[in-house]
């Protein structure tokens, strides 16, 4: 849903298309399409429906630079913002919210980037364009490989991010300190990470061609592939599941097999801990 920091930020599409039409300055540096987990689950082009204003860590001083945006913020927001509880609120009443510096910093350099719906039956990660701003319900990831779209769509993953994630309501919930920061990754070499590469592609390709065709997002996608539709789809991705057990060094049996593919990554974290491997996954 949207950022509990009031709607004042989000723009229709119309308003949204008046301030990037102007030439007084760029407003493409602070109108940005704004991503949320059902855009990730439903929409059937896994894109933001929507645009809000995003001034980022930037001063008063410096959005005043885009005089059209800081007007509508002033009309609609400070106000509000005036009597919010939270200090940061009311003295950055331009601000979306409390910046997250370091994911700023992070996604800063990336032509793209990963994220999934903070809660979902299943986590479906998307390619993010660097000009969208993720909603706090979404989750990032600041990595821009289709490798790193392979290894984090792969059953591997996604078991693990159920095992060690807790659950929001009855949904498995995603986060960064349980699901992500705990996950061991392949210590490959880059000549392996293509098979995996490769297979992510081909998964990422023909997921779209459906949904596309359909007008389905990614969930009622998936909840038809469980019923047995797109078996060329399942094929894709036992194939990737593959690939990603093979880059740990497993037999493929381990890529269907959840239990087991949990109990190699406890044992590789374990392993990593004791300093009995040297780790450096993306070095």
């Amino acid at each position: 849903g949207p950022m509990p920091v009031g709607m004042g930020f989000v723009l229709t599409n119309p308003e949204a298309e008046a301030l990037l039409g102007r030439s007084d300055a760029d407003y493409r540096d602070v109108v940005r399409p704004y991503l949320v987990g059902d855009d990730v689950l439903n929409s059937p082009v896994q894109e933001p429906s929507r645009f809000i204003i995003d001034f980022g860590v930037r001063s008063l001083e410096e959005a005043m630079g885009y005089p059209a945006a800081l007007e509508v913020l002033r009309e609609r927001v400070k106000d509000e913002r005036a009597s919010n509880r939270d200090r940061f609120c009311r003295e950055n009443w331009w601000l979306l919210g409390r910046p997250v510096i370091a994911m700023r910093a992070a996604l800063a350099p990336l032509p793209r980037y990963l994220a999934t719906s903070a809660v979902a039956k299943r986590f479906q990660f998307i390619w993010c364009d660097a000009w969208w701003c993720p909603s706090n319900r979404t989750i990032v990831v600041a990595l821009d490989g289709d490798y790193d779209f392979g290894v984090l769509s792969s059953r591997v993953h996604s078991a693990w991010a159920e095992l060690q994630g807790g659950t929001f309501e009855d949904r498995p919930h995603y986060t960064h300190r349980s699901a992500f920061e705990t996950f061991p990754w392949p210590r490959l070499a880059k000549t392996g990470r293509s098979r995996v590469a490769e297979a992510a592609k081909k998964v990422a390709v023909r997921r779209s061609e459906i949904c596309l065709e359909r007008q389905i997002g990614l969930t009622k996608l998936y909840n038809e592939v469980d019923d047995g539709a797109y078996r060329d789809l399942r094929e894709l991705h036992d194939a990737l599941d593959e690939a990603v057990a093979a880059a740990y060094g497993w037999p493929s049996s381990a890529a269907h097999d959840p239990q087991e593919s949990n109990r190699l990554l406890l044992e590789l974290n374990r392993a990593i801990a004791a300093g009995e491997i040297d780790y450096r996954p993306f070095g």
